[in-house]
């Protein structure tokens, strides 16, 4: 009888391993959404007690923004970009309309970030080391496009908390814009304060070849050099310059 048991606890157990599948390259489909009015609403002056300029805005713009990006990712970078460009967004906020000529590639091995962001009239080739996060493992866990994702929390510009969600089924430890370092891909992402989430829709099993991006015209520079740039030309717009600076960061 010892030898029956022995036999169905090493059957269920391979058959379990056989079941996980560990995935190194793909395509990942994430869909960005920006809750524009609440975002207005959160930057709204205290002294602004009849928010007329604010209840004008939410005539005209949309309540949610949305737009789509794609992520190409093998064992050892991530390319991240927007999938198409909608001419027909209306976005409330400056600095949060994205472009198809921006992209995010992370170079896991080599500890390297390349981007290209434009923001107002200025184009910015990135070239930098990968940002490093402290990230906080919380045991909440929820399902995102098929994946069993655990939840994580960090912050960036010292006090916009990020919350993220990764899989250790797909093995790179990146994920959308610039965030990495957890033990798996990340699939979604959200910021409350700046009103914006960023998730996984579907999942591409391919072998794409990750680009290498050249600057082109464009002058190479450092990650802080957008945010110093922002905050000099920002520095009268209060709470607005404050949220684009933060975006910029992500």
């Amino acid at each position: 009888m010892k030898y029956i048991y022995l036999f169905f606890f090493f059957l269920i157990a391979n058959n379990s391993n056989a079941q996980t599948t560990f995935i190194t390259s793909g395509k990942i489909s994430f869909e960005r959404k920006i809750a524009q009015h609440t975002l207005t609403e959160s930057l709204q002056s205290a002294d602004d007690m009849d928010g007329g300029w604010s209840e004008e805005l939410k005539k005209v713009f949309p309540k949610i923004i949305t737009d789509n990006y794609v992520m190409d990712f093998n064992a050892s970078q991530t390319y991240y970009r927007m999938a198409k460009e909608n001419p027909d967004n209306k976005y409330m906020v400056f600095g949060f309309k994205p472009t198809e000529a921006d992209f995010t590639l992370q170079n896991l091995n080599d500890e390297l970030l390349v981007m290209k962001k434009s923001l107002f009239e200025s184009e910015y080739f990135v070239k930098d080391s990968l940002p490093k996060y402290e990230w906080k493992i919380t045991g909440e866990i929820r399902d995102i496009a098929g994946f069993e994702c655990k939840k994580a929390i960090t912050k960036i510009c010292d006090s916009v908390v990020v919350v993220a969600f990764y899989t250790d089924q797909i093995t790179i430890k990146g994920g959308p814009e610039s965030f990495n370092g957890l033990p798996g891909m990340i699939l979604g992402l959200a910021i409350p304060r700046l009103s914006e989430t960023i998730y996984a829709t579907k999942l591409e099993l391919t072998s794409p070849e990750i680009p290498i991006p050249a600057p082109g015209r464009s002058k190479v520079v450092k990650r802080n050099q957008i945010t110093a740039d922002l905050k000099k030309g920002l520095d009268n717009w209060g709470k607005f310059g404050k949220v684009i600076v933060w975006a910029a960061n992500l």
